[in-house]
């Protein structure tokens, strides 16, 4: 059976606040461990998005991609996620609507409705650790996660969307 749900955590673990997608993706699964009955999800965890990541959009009614952002408010966006007509001249490293791109011109039919969920950071240094504001801020996103998740709908996540982003 195919999830109805897929999230994307994007993020380097080693780069100090770039790791708050990875963070936010292993608190999700021990919240989802817990679940009776379980969310029917599927969890994506990569340093960055590729073409490759259209396939996991396949079969699913929803998507959520989860990243950390320098110049993001605090403490985070949560919005849909802005189609792109096409993708840029590299394949190496894409945005969340170029994978959704990458899946219309795969598949031939559009992708299902996905959301962005952008938390902020500060410090992406090589060796460093999550700063004690993105701490805070991972804290804020992932009641926000557990909302959305306890409610896999579209519509609820459109109510739900951050003010801030229209």
């Amino acid at each position: 059976m195919t999830a109805r749900l897929v999230i994307f955590a994007v993020g380097n673990p080693s780069r100090g606040d770039d790791a708050l997608g990875p963070e936010l993706l292993a608190r999700l699964a021990d919240w989802l461990a817990k679940q009776n009955p379980a969310v029917d999800v599927e969890l994506v965890e990569d340093f960055q998005l590729q073409i490759e990541h259209a396939l996991d959009l396949v079969g699913k009614k929803l998507a959520l991609f989860i990243d950390a952002g320098q110049k993001t408010p605090a403490p985070f966006h949560f919005g849909p996620t802005p189609t792109v007509d096409r993708i840029g001249h590299s394949t190496h490293a894409l945005e969340p609507g170029s994978v959704l791109q990458v899946f219309r011109d795969t598949e031939g039919c559009e992708p299902p409705a996905a959301f962005t969920l952008c938390v902020a950071g500060e410090s992406f240094e090589l060796g460093e650790a999550l700063t004690l504001s993105a701490s805070q801020h991972a804290a804020q996103a992932f009641e926000l996660l557990c909302d959305l998740l306890s409610h896999p709908d579209a519509a609820y996540w459109a109510s739900r969307v951050d003010s801030r982003s229209l």
